[in-house]
């Protein structure tokens, strides 16, 4: 399983740096949308990390079914506070850690 990187320049050369070349830089809302579309679609796909700032400024509908997505795993990282991890983990174990 392969893990994708979709955010801004800045975000994903810290993943390059790590050796991931399966690296996102969509521009405008659209194409950002069209990227996410295409990931969960795309088989060998097992992780997906993505700037949580992005992740916020999708569409509902399309946010919705990222969280769901079992495979790939969609998970957003960023400074701001975000709780897709830990929901992710939730689910996944079916125990909250942060309890």
């Amino acid at each position: 399983m392969e893990i994708a990187v979709v955010g801004s320049p800045e975000f994903t050369l810290g993943f390059q740096l790590a050796g991931i070349s399966n690296l996102h830089n969509p521009e405008t809302e659209d194409e950002t949308s069209k990227v996410f579309r295409d990931l969960l679609t795309t088989k060998g796909i097992g992780i997906v990390v993505v700037d949580s700032a992005v992740l916020a400024s999708l569409p509902e509908r399309l946010r919705d079914r990222l969280s769901e997505s079992v495979t790939p795993t969609v998970l957003g990282i960023g400074t701001e506070e975000d709780n897709t991890l830990r929901e992710t983990i939730r689910k996944a174990i079916g125990v909250d850690l942060w309890k």
